[in-house]
C-alpha cells in the first residue's frame, strides 16, 4: 500500500529544482525554493493559530499564486485545503465553510466585504488571511497574507508540520456544486488522488511508496519541467487537478491575471511563457480561444503548446477541428471525469482525426450498469449509469445518505456512480447522455439534455446552448431550447428543431425556443438548470 503525501512530494520538488520557477501570475514569478518558504511561512502561521489535525483551511481565491501557495502551506501542517466557489452568495458561502468546519480562509480583498456579512455564522474560523489585490485596506479582523508567507527569513528549515506528521490519509476536501442542493465535500485521500493525477504523467512515479523514486522522476525532468496554464478557476477540480499534475513533476503552474477569461491573453501568455499545457471546460473555453486565433492568423507563438485538456463540460467536434488547424501538432484531451470519479472515459483528437462529440472510450476502470447493478453488455444499446471502481473517494464530507447512494459496492468491489448515463458500443467506446438528475420525460421518452444541446451547437448561427424540460400538459415534460445566439446570428424555432432532428430521433428535438443574451455559465462552464428553467417558464408563460 502506498502513502504519498502531498508535502512530500512538494518538498522533493523544492530541493531539486531550487531556483527553478514554479508559479506565474502576471508579472510575479515565484521559484521552487519560493514557494517552499512561503508555504511554510503559511504552515507556520496556521499552526500558530492552534489549528490542529486535518483542520480546514479553505481557498477564496481567484487563480493566483496565493491560492496554491496556502495550499501547498495546509498540507504541510497536515491541514486540508478547501477549494471555495468565489461566485457563491453569502448563504451558500457560509454553509460551505460550516459544513466543511473551515478553521482558516484565505480571501482576495475584493471579497472583504462578503466575507464580513458571513463571518458571524462560521464560529469555527479562527483566522482570516487578507490577500491584498488592489481591491481596499485590509480589515482588522483580518491577518496580512504577506505577513504570513514571508515569516521565515532564508536559510531557516522549512519542513514544518504538525507534532501529528503526515500521511497519505490526510484529506484534500474538494467541494463540488452537482446539479442540485447545496454543495458537498468529496474526500480524497492525498495518496488516491496522487496515484490517479500521475498515472498519465510523461515520466509516471514509482508505486512503491518511496521518496527515492519521486525525486528520481523529478529529476528526469530537470531539463524540460512542464509548464501548465489552468485557464478554468483553480477553485474547480479541472483546474486543481492540472495544477497539481505539473507540480508534483516539479513543474511550472502558469495562471492568467485577468479574472475573466480573454483569450487573446490566454494564448499571448501561452507563447510568452512557453506552457505546454492548457486545461480549459468545453466550448466555453474553446470557442473564444478559436475566435480569436481566427481573428488574427498567425499573431500567436503556439509552438510550445503540446496539448489541450477539457473536463466537465461537451467539447464539440468542429471547435476542435478549428483548433488543430492553427496547431495540428497538439493533443486534445476531452477527459470524462467529475469530482466524485477520476478516469470514466477519455477521447483523444488529433491533427489527424477529431474525435466525435460526446463519443469517449471508456476508462479500464469504469463500467456501465443497470439500475441493479448488473454489468450491461457492450454493443446491447441498452442505456445504464457508469460505475468506476478503483481508486476513488472516501465519500462525501458529513454526509452518510449521499455516500451510500453515490459509492456503492458491486461484487464486493466498491465503485463510485454519480449518475452519469451513457450507451457503451461493442468496441468499448461511450455515447454520453448526461446526468440522469436533470434528464427529460417526454411522453414517456428519457431525453438528456447534453445531446439535445450538442446537437443545437453544431448549427452555425448557435453560440451555446442548454435544453430543459418545461411542464406539459400532453407530454409531461416539453423540451426547452435556451439558446445564445452567435454575433449576427439568426435562426427560428423551427430551422432550430430541424436542425436536431437531422441528427436525433425527433421526439429529441426542442418544442420551444428561447433566444437570451447570455445562459450565465459558472466560471467552470457549468449551466445552472434550475434557474434556467425558471427564466424559459416566465418567458414562456408556463406555469409549474
Amino acid at each position: 500500500m502506498t502513502n504519498w503525501n502531498f508535502a512530500e512530494v512538494f518538498e522533493a520538488a523544492a530541493e531539486i529544482r531550487g531556483d527553478s520557477r514554479a508559479l506565474v501570475h502576471g508579472a510575479t514569478t515565484r521559484s521552487w525554493r519560493e514557494f517552499d518558504r512561503r508555504a511554510a511561512g503559511l504552515a507556520r502561521t496556521y499552526l500558530a493559530a492552534g489549528l490542529g489535525r486535518q483542520a480546514k483551511v479553505a481557498q477564496y481565491l481567484y487563480n493566483c499564486n496565493e491560492y496554491l501557495e496556502s495550499l501547498y502551506g495546509a498540507v504541510k501542517a497536515g491541514m486540508v485545503p478547501v477549494n471555495t466557489n468565489y461566485r457563491y452568495a453569502d448563504a451558500e458561502l457560509a454553509y460551505l465553510w460550516d459544513n466543511s468546519d473551515a478553521e482558516a480562509v484565505v480571501f482576495h480583498g475584493a471579497f472583504t466585504e462578503r466575507v464580513e456579512r458571513v463571518r458571524g455564522l462560521v464560529a469555527r474560523v479562527r483566522l482570516f488571511l487578507h490577500v491584498d489585490d488592489g481591491s481596499g485596506a485590509r480589515p482588522d479582523w483580518a491577518m496580512d497574507y504577506e505577513e504570513a508567507a514571508g515569516s521565515l527569513a532564508d536559510g531557516e528549515d522549512t519542513r514544518i508540520e504538525g507534532p501529528w506528521g503526515r500521511s497519505g490519509d490526510d484529506l484534500y476536501l474538494l467541494y463540488t456544486g452537482g446539479t442540485t442542493g447545496m454543495p458537498k465535500g468529496v474526500m480524497w485521500r492525498q495518496d488516491d488522488l496522487f496515484s490517479l493525477l500521475n498515472a498519465g504523467s510523461p515520466i509516471p512515479m514509482p508505486d512503491d511508496g518511496g521518496m527515492e523514486g519521486i525525486r528520481q522522476a523529478q529529476a528526469a525532468l530537470q531539463e524540460s519541467p512542464p509548464a501548465v496554464l489552468p485557464a478554468c478557476p483553480l477553485m474547480h477540480g479541472t483546474g486543481a487537478f492540472t495544477a497539481l499534475s505539473s507540480l508534483f513533476l516539479g513543474g511550472c503552474v502558469v495562471t492568467l491575471a485577468d479574472r475573466r477569461l480573454r483569450a487573446e491573453e490566454l494564448l499571448e501568455t501561452v507563447g510568452r511563457e512557453r506552457v505546454n499545457l492548457v486545461s480549459i471546460v468545453g466550448d466555453t473555453f474553446a470557442k473564444p480561444i478559436l475566435a480569436a486565433l481566427e481573428a488574427e492568423p498567425g499573431r500567436y507563438d503556439l509552438s510550445s503548446l503540446l496539448g489541450m485538456i477539457s473536463s466537465g463540460v461537451m467539447w464539440s467536434e468542429e471547435v476542435k477541428k478549428g483548433l488543430l488547424r492553427h496547431n495540428p501538432n497538439m493533443l486534445l484531451v476531452d477527459a470524462f471525469s467529475s469530482s466524485e470519479a477520476l478516469g470514466m472515459g477519455s477521447s483523444v483528437s488529433t491533427g489527424v482525426a477529431a474525435a466525435h462529440t460526446a463519443r469517449f472510450t471508456i476508462g479500464e476502470r469504469a463500467r456501465v450498469i443497470d439500475e441493479n447493478g448488473r454489468e450491461i453488455v457492450p454493443g446491447s444499446g441498452v442505456a445504464g449509469r457508469l460505475a468506476l471502481g478503483g481508486r476513488i473517494p472516501l465519500g462525501y464530507y458529513k454526509d452518510a445518505d449521499k455516500t451510500a447512494a453515490t459509492f456503492v459496492t458491486i461484487d464486493g468491489e466498491r465503485y463510485s456512480v454519480p449518475g452519469d448515463y451513457a450507451v457503451v458500443e461493442a468496441d468499448g467506446s461511450l455515447q454520453l447522455l448526461g446526468r440522469g438528475s436533470v434528464s427529460i420525460n417526454t411522453g414517456g421518452e428519457k431525453v438528456f439534455p447534453e445531446e439535445v444541446e450538442e446537437a443545437l451547437k453544431t448549427h452555425p448561427a448557435v453560440a451555446d446552448a442548454v435544453v430543459v424540460g418545461i411542464p406539459d400538459d400532453r407530454f409531461g415534460e416539453a423540451i426547452t431550447a435556451l439558446v445564445q445566439l452567435a454575433p449576427s446570428g439568426e435562426a427560428d424555432e423551427s430551422e432550430l428543431a430541424w436542425h436536431v432532428k437531422e441528427q436525433l430521433a425527433s421526439y429529441k428535438a426542442p418544442r420551444h425556443v428561447v433566444v437570451v443574451d447570455s445562459l450565465g455559465r459558472s466560471p467552470a462552464g457549468k449551466a445552472d438548470y434550475k434557474g434556467l428553467r425558471a427564466l424559459a417558464m416566465e418567458r414562456l408563460g408556463v406555469s409549474a
